[in-house]
């Protein structure tokens, strides 16, 4: 077979003889600051070694995140008693994969080098000064005072948040954004090692892969370093892809182009497209003698990516193409999976992803305020057909251009882009994200007096660093971005767009305003699960405008927006908290479904939906699909509808409702579509059927008979569209205006026998949820069962007479009436024990 599936890199079976030794450096370190000496983890920073020694509080529970401010205020040291090195090579290098931020490093009383930039590696030659051992060093500066400092050597520049990220190339989100804690660490967030070398290393190796047909190319360009003895030495390099195709280059001074061709390819898909193959590539650096002197080793995929950016009657396009198939890119934005990302492990990434790949994504946007995650997550990426959009790492700031910063952002630039380029799931480079933006939406011209803030980097800088270094895929200036100057940054008809407008001001209602050609980010806030809510404020009763829920509230005005993008639908239940919980997550997937469907009803003009956000960094009211604590919000089970293949939606085209079969599959689909208006009470006023055809990869549309459609001066009445397991329902007044029957149902604890076997887990109980009227937007919080307790459903509407089947695993003692506690319906009365 020509296609492997390992898990990691690829491993040589026997040692190579003269070749590069690796010594980690990873146990026996101590962190310091002032006296006391405490055990250290490497990789980690401050902050993880804090707690685990129970210096500090978690600064995720409660109000304690204000109680270790002083953490961040502090300067810190890092100590390590490197044992003497015997070693036969010609040189040792001292190598850093992350410092975060800016570091000193010294071994024993010599500096060694100082680091500004968490974002990039550093190599340090320490060749002779550990042959008897030494004492390593590396001292942290507050990233507080850095950036103090900073700006006064660089001069101050606007930020969209109180604290300075952009004139240091830290994590920008460390210092608080509105969904993120303020908890700016340090430490040597990845890992840290010894390299014995001679001759030659391997400094940068770059595969560019290609298809042409059925016919695969890998053009793997080389870079190396060498020892000052072997100048001009003859080196080779011996490159093998997928096990049988190799090919063997002679390096010209310190660069060499080796080009494999490899025939009859499988291509590499998005998941939904086709299936996901990776082929093991490897380089072993040979001297003249044959003696292998250094290894890389990474998997590939062969597919074409790329970005139609063309103009046509609508605008300017924004539509990914991948092996020539068009993609309506079916996204979430992903910010790091934690404040401190050196806790970040494969398991969790494999988890998180997994969870985005189960909710039917394809797109995986990495916002530009967070860091370039570590090959793992992109391995997860490439494993399950998970498009990555990558942007480099700038976000709602001006960046200064001068000196020495912008050599540090073109050195990070080269490096993530060589380490990134080998994924098949990358398929988009973004320069930054809002920056164009909001250069014209906050007026920076005028208040930056002529002063550099980005544009540099955006459209000249990064745009040059891909096309010398991964010139296979598409980069773009930025996200959002039009495509030039001549139009506005965010004009929704051309290049991509970000709609806030809608969360921060207006009602949900508005995305049907407009068809964009790509949405970028759009979303609306609810709170995280109960369970989470429980642990994460001890001893505080949950209530809207608690102190703890408010200081795990991070957006501007984030709960009055809330509340008036809630009232504008229901009454705001402000003593219930139970039922405020409810109706905020209800808001939150109505606000998302309305958005999606509306655009993926529009494709091929609108090319894609990129909710805002996945995941989250801590407990904390947010956009989020997966809360802080990886519990599922009732946002993700809407999306995993929302992004199925096959979506049936109801819209409104030029004032008469429509029925949409949206049929990204790639087979034709036709279903016979059952249209049923109903009145509140359940009596049914007509009852039609219609077939929608819809091509592979197409929208099928038909109006409905007028029969059919609901009058919306009665204020209750309401249709339901059904075809193959599918429901769409379409109301035509607001929550407010309709007149919901007082619900009744009944909830039954069974047992997993024959009748309900199928796809219900080992261990699920299986509750039964009969309705005798219409129950609108039904929700078991599965968690207030038990914190481990989850649930397979989301919301969901019954119509008198229909019943559902919700199967929860993680409970340990089932209990019917605790259902009946946990359920929660549209139009109900606030206290649960009236319910049924």
């Amino acid at each position: 077979m020509s296609t492997q599936n390992h898990t990691g890199p690829i491993k040589h079976a026997v040692p190579l003889a003269g070749g590069k030794h690796v010594v980690p450096l990873a146990d026996g370190w101590t962190l310091r600051h002032g006296a006391e000496a405490l055990p250290a983890q490497v990789p980690g920073c401050v902050h993880t070694d804090l707690l685990a020694a129970d210096r500090i509080p978690d600064p995720f529970i409660g109000q304690n995140e204000l109680l270790v401010e002083w953490v961040a205020r502090s300067d810190w040291q890092y100590d390590l008693a490197v044992p003497a090195q015997e070693s036969p090579h010609e040189r040792t290098d001292l190598v850093f994969d992350g410092l975060d931020t800016v570091a000193e490093i010294r071994l024993g009383d010599r500096l060694i080098g100082r680091t500004e930039n968490m974002h990039r590696g550093y190599r340090f030659d320490v060749t002779g000064r550990l042959d008897a051992g030494a004492a390593l060093c590396v001292r942290f500066t507050s990233a507080h005072s850095a950036a103090e400092a900073a700006r006064e050597r660089l001069g101050a520049r606007l930020e969209a948040y109180p604290k300075p990220p952009s004139v240091l190339r830290k994590m920008a989100c460390s210092f608080g954004w509105d969904w993120g804690p303020s908890l700016p660490t340090a430490g040597i967030w990845r890992p840290v090692r010894l390299e014995h070398w001679s001759t030659a290393r391997l400094a940068r190796v770059r595969p560019l892969v290609t298809v042409d047909g059925s016919a695969g190319r890998v053009e793997v360009r080389l870079d190396v370093e060498r020892t000052s003895s072997a100048t001009g030495a003859p080196l080779r390099a011996l490159v093998q892809v997928g096990g049988e195709h190799t090919a063997e280059v002679a390096f010209d001074g310190d660069t060499a182009v080796a080009v494999v061709d490899v025939p009859s390819v499988d291509l590499w898909w998005p998941r939904g497209y086709g299936e996901q193959p990776l082929y093991d590539c490897g380089v072993t650096l040979l001297d003249d003698r044959g003696v292998a002197l250094d290894t890389w080793s990474r998997r590939i995929g062969f597919r074409t990516a790329l970005l139609d950016t063309s103009a046509d009657e609508h605008g300017t396009a924004f539509t990914f193409a991948v092996n020539g198939e068009r993609v309506f890119a079916r996204g979430v934005n992903w910010i790091p999976d934690d404040v401190f990302p050196s806790r970040l492990t494969p398991e969790r990434y494999r988890d998180r992803l997994t969870q985005a790949a189960r909710a039917g994504v394809d797109l995986v946007r990495v916002w530009g305020g967070g860091i370039y995650e570590s090959d793992d997550f992109y391995d997860v990426c490439d494993e399950l057909g998970l498009m990555v959009w990558q942007d480099f790492l700038f976000a709602c700031a001006p960046y200064p251009e001068q000196q020495p910063l912008r050599s540090e952002v073109e050195a990070e630039a080269r490096e993530n882009v060589a380490r990134l380029m080998p994924h098949p799931s990358l398929v988009l480079w973004c320069g930054n994200n809002e920056n164009l933006w909001v250069y014209r939406l906050w007026d920076w011209e005028e208040q930056l007096a002529g002063d550099t803030w980005g544009e540099g980097y955006y459209l000249a800088l990064l745009p040059r660093v891909v096309a010398e270094t991964d010139p296979t895929r598409p980069y773009w200036a930025g996200s959002p971005w039009s495509g030039s100057w001549d139009h506005e940054p965010d004009d929704p008809a051309h290049g991509c767009t970000h709609l806030w407008e809608v969360w921060n001001q207006t009602d949900y209602t508005d995305y049907l305003d407009s068809a964009p050609r790509f949405v970028a980010e759009f979303g609306w806030q609810a709170p995280p699960a109960y369970a989470t809510l429980r642990r994460a404020l001890p001893g505080e009763e949950p209530a809207s405008d608690s102190p703890g829920m408010l200081h795990h509230q991070k957006a501007e005005d984030g709960n009055g927006k809330l509340e008036r993008g809630l009232a504008r639908h229901f009454e705001v239940p402000h003593d219930d908290f139970d039922r405020w919980h409810y109706l905020m997550q209800v808001n939150q997937v109505r606000a998302v479904a309305t958005g999606v469907e509306h655009w993926r009803s529009h494709w091929p003009t609108c090319a894609g939906a990129v909710v805002w956000q996945l995941n989250d960094c801590w407990p904390v009211t947010s956009w989020a699909a997966v809360d802080g604590d990886g519990r599922l919000k009732p946002l993700w089970h809407e999306l995993r509808r929302l992004y199925a293949d096959r979506l049936l939606t109801v819209q409104v085209r030029e004032g008469r409702p429509v029925v949409c079969a949206v049929n990204q599959s790639g087979r034709d689909w036709e279903p016979r579509v059952r249209l049923r208006r109903l009145s509140a009470d359940g009596a049914l006023i007509a009852d039609e059927e219609l077939t929608v055809p819809a091509a592979a990869r197409t929208v099928g549309v038909a109006p409905l008979p007028a029969a059919t459609v609901p009058d919306a001066a009665s204020g209750a009445e309401y249709l339901v569209a059904d075809a193959e397991g599918l429901r769409a329902v379409h109301f035509p007044v607001r929550d407010l205006a309709f007149a919901y029957p007082e619900p009744r149902y009944d909830v039954e604890l069974v047992e997993a026998d024959a009748t309900y076997a199928e796809d219900t887990a080992e261990g699920a109980a299986v509750v039964v949820v009969r309705a005798h009227t219409l129950l609108r937007d039904l929700l078991l919080q599965a968690d207030r069962l038990a914190p481990t307790a989850a649930a397979d459903r989301g919301v969901l509407t019954l119509l008198p007479g229909e019943s559902a089947v919700i199967r929860v695993t993680g409970w340990p003692a089932p209990d019917a009436e605790a259902v009946r506690a946990a359920l929660f319906t549209v139009g109900e009365a606030a206290e649960p024990a009236s319910r049924g």
